[in-house]
């Protein structure tokens, strides 16, 4: 996969956080750039798919003939625990 470099600006003491803690970890600052944007990417995904879900669970149908057929299925395919 190609690499783009990007300017970012930061404040000096983030940039000297940052280095603190690539250091600890044993990597450099762009890794931990790249790990924290993979990170935003992934949660902002992720808090997407759970508004989608929820909005599913709000959603219901306002045929009383399809609630109805609905229910009978599920009685009819539930497992007998």
């Amino acid at each position: 996969m190609g690499r783009r470099q990007v300017l970012v600006q930061l404040d000096d003491e983030l940039v000297a956080r940052l280095d603190r803690l690539a250091a600890e970890r044993g990597t450099n600052r762009s890794e931990l750039l790249r790990r924290g944007a993979v990170a935003v990417l992934d949660a902002e995904e992720l808090r997407r798919a759970d508004a989608e879900l929820q909005a599913s669970y709000r959603f219901t149908p306002q045929d009383p003939i399809i609630i109805e057929a609905a229910a009978r299925l599920a009685t009819e395919v539930m497992p007998n625990w």
